[in-house]
């Protein structure tokens, strides 16, 4: 059981990078099969689901297009309820497919509030792939999850794009916060 440190933090190993790239294949097939002939706009929201959402990119083998959006609720290992916007999508996505790529989604705060402002520029759809789902943190219901790598209990986690205070995003497996 491999371990990670990380300023006054532990975590260990969680889930491997061998079964994280086999259920991106997976749900590539999905997207591939429900986008058939369409041409998606990706939309990843910073800074956590770049390293998801390139590996899901490049087992995709329909035609789409690729964007980002940045905002933030959290510091240190808690979500501060309030949503900061730092990076505005500034692409028209009327009357286009899209598929936001979420790293984890929590209680769904951030998520709702993204799809809403989305919703505001007429696009043809919404879709939701994210790499990790807490079922017991969610505060909200949302529709638009469509994609999900695997749900997971309510710890908090690191790795593969995910961070702790800046830091961990750069490692191949994902890691929990021991206890």
């Amino acid at each position: 059981m491999m371990e990670l440190a990380i300023d006054d933090k532990i975590f260990e190993s969680f889930i491997d990078y061998e079964l994280i790239e086999k259920r991106i294949r997976v749900l590539a097939i999905q997207i591939n099969v429900d986008y058939e002939n369409k041409t998606p706009m990706i939309i990843g929201v910073l800074n956590g689901s770049f390293i998801f959402m390139a590996d899901l990119m490049k087992a995709l083998e329909i035609s789409c297009e690729v964007a980002f959006l940045k905002v933030s609720s959290y510091q240190d290992m808690q979500s501060t309820g309030k949503i900061k916007e730092e990076y505005v999508l500034n692409t028209n996505i009327e009357n286009r497919d899209i598929i936001l790529i979420e790293d984890i989604i929590d209680t769904g705060n951030t998520l709702d509030y993204l799809i809403n402002k989305l919703k505001t520029k007429n696009p043809a759809s919404i879709k939701v792939a994210s790499l990790l789902l807490k079922p017991d943190a969610l505060q909200k219901e949302i529709d638009e999850i469509a994609y999900v790598g695997f749900e997971i209990a309510n710890d908090f986690v690191v790795g593969y794009g995910l961070d702790y205070n800046g830091l961990g995003r750069n490692t191949k497996n994902i890691y929990r916060l021991k206890t």
